[in-house]
């Protein structure tokens, strides 16, 4: 799904490793037109630009660092320093050329941009202050633009760059923590789901077991001195034990019928939380308890396997009498058979007298199929 957090990281980690590398070239590119215009020498040249390459080489390793939460690069952020000062000091902006040295008035907003993720944005700014400061000498000297024009550029780059960044950064926290929240609440509602279990397996089975305990433990103190009344209590013992046994299998088929509703309710839910746009058209008003019961299965398990397995983005599911069609766009390859959980719940639907299929159709699209009776 287009929310999951890993996506997210990748997309905007390669976005940004692209915007880098585009300006490794462009830094490659101008030293390259200053050498032709011999305006300046070409060891000087060479020193630059391959300082701002690899300014260019560190800075998505800083990236990763950020993205990752580990703890700050300390060392990256003091090398790309340096290596951002180096090429402030050999690549000049202005001071004597005819004309503009391209992409240089980005090295000090990129290492701000870096420094921004890691360090407080009181020193960011510190900094931001300092890397203005070391250009303004540049800026006086440039002939092709107003100096006041020339350093709101540099102010505005300092300024801009460094917070995109930052909102980069806090656009992925923002769906990590959303994502998290969602697998939070779902493990919060299976353990409240277990311990309701446990609850009432507790009070089904506590006194009962507790009872035919002491029966049991009476009827063999008193099978050597009266057999009649020892038969008597593991007759009463048996009779504990059916009833418990009749109590247990009650509660597990109540938690076996799911309401079909609060299914779709739930299923809609999820996979919307997941990215995904779900519509659903439900007629299933005549439908028997059972035949419900069913289908909340089947859509629970089809949900389940479009946020376990597949990438879609719109999921339809549509319920018609005791038929029900769950189709999704998700469909990436070939599909390899049916898993437990759908052959599992075809054999207990094939049991109740229906059908279940599972197969991608003429469309590219994947089609869940269930038929119960009604």
């Amino acid at each position: 799904m287009a929310a999951r957090p890993e996506t997210a990281r990748k997309v905007l980690l390669y976005w940004m490793d692209g915007m880098i590398a585009l300006a490794a070239l462009m830094f490659v590119g101008g030293a390259w037109g200053l050498i032709a215009k011999d305006q300046i020498s070409v060891p000087h040249a060479v020193a630059g630009a391959g300082c701002a390459v690899a300014f260019c080489a560190v800075f998505p390793f800083m990236l990763r660092d950020a993205y990752q939460e580990r703890p700050t690069p300390v060392a990256k952020l003091i090398v790309s320093g340096l290596l951002t000062a180096v090429t402030l000091a050999l690549l000049p902006y202005g001071a004597g050329l005819d004309q503009p040295f391209l992409a240089w008035d980005l090295v000090g907003p990129l290492w701000l941009s870096a420094a921004v993720l890691f360090l407080p944005w009181q020193a960011t700014v510190a900094f931001g202050v300092l890397e203005i400061a070391a250009v303004i000498p540049y800026t006086r000297g440039i002939t092709w633009m107003p100096w006041a024009a020339s350093l709101a550029l540099q102010v505005g780059s300092a300024i801009l760059i460094p917070v995109s960044m930052w909102l980069w950064l806090w656009l992925w926290r923002t769906i990590k923590e959303a994502h998290d929240s969602q697998e939070a609440k779902a493990s919060l509602a299976v353990s409240e789901e277990r311990l309701r279990f446990a609850r009432d397996l507790h009070d089904l089975l506590g006194h009962s077991l507790s009872v035919i305990a002491l029966k049991s433990e009476l009827a063999a103190k008193l099978a050597t001195k009266d057999a009649g009344r020892a038969a008597a209590e593991m007759a009463s013992v048996r009779h504990l034990a059916g009833e418990s046994l009749t109590e247990v299998r009650a509660a597990v088929e109540g938690y076996q019928m799911l309401d079909l509703e609060a299914e779709l309710a739930g299923v809609r839910a999820a996979l919307e939380a997941a990215g995904a746009r779900c519509t659903i058209e439900a007629s299933a008003a005549d439908l028997s308890p059972a035949a419900r019961a069913l289908l909340a299965w089947v859509v629970r398990e089809g949900a389940t396997n479009v946020l376990k397995h597949s990438t879609a983005t719109r999921i339809a599911i549509r319920i018609d009498g005791g038929v029900l069609e769950m189709r999704n766009d998700g469909l990436a390859g070939p599909v390899s058979g049916q898993g437990s959980g759908l052959r599992g719940l075809s054999e207990r639907i094939a049991g109740a007298g229906g059908s279940l299929s599972a197969a991608p159709t003429d469309g590219g699209e994947f089609l869940l199929r269930a038929a119960v009776p009604a």
